[in-house]
């Protein structure tokens, strides 16, 4: 961000707020919130947020019924954040996408069945 709050220890308040929308199911929400600061962030965490707003949206999709945009979105979003393993901004990134692909299995699997529970970020301390 331009006035250097988002370090670390304190995050941009925009990252916090992404993440509540999006543990209540806010998705659309979350993604227009992620995208503003991603307009706002450095080049090192771009894609990071851009990864974000693609699960966002991805969950957006599969809520509505729309398993390719999800399935694409999910595929794209996992690439991204793949150089911030294990871990970036308080999120351990493998269990996060795990959720996501096990709540979107009928999409990425091309079936009609049931979904897991519906991820949540949750945030280790830094």
């Amino acid at each position: 961000m331009a006035d250097g709050t988002d370090t670390a220890d304190s995050p941009d308040p925009r990252f916090l707020a992404g993440v509540d929308l999006f543990n209540r199911g806010a998705f659309f929400d979350a993604h227009e919130v992620w995208e503003e600061l991603w307009r706002d962030c450095p080049a090192p965490d771009r894609r990071f947020y851009q990864a974000l707003i693609q699960a966002a949206v991805a969950l957006y999709h599969f809520d509505r019924g729309n398993h390719t945009g999800a399935a694409r979105l999910y595929r794209s979003g996992r690439r991204y954040m793949e150089p911030y393993r294990p871990a970036h901004r308080g999120i351990v990134i493998d269990p996060f996408w795990d959720a996501m692909a096990g709540h979107l299995a009928a999409a990425l699997e091309n079936t009609g069945g049931p979904a897991a529970a519906r991820p949540e970020i949750s945030l280790r301390p830094v």
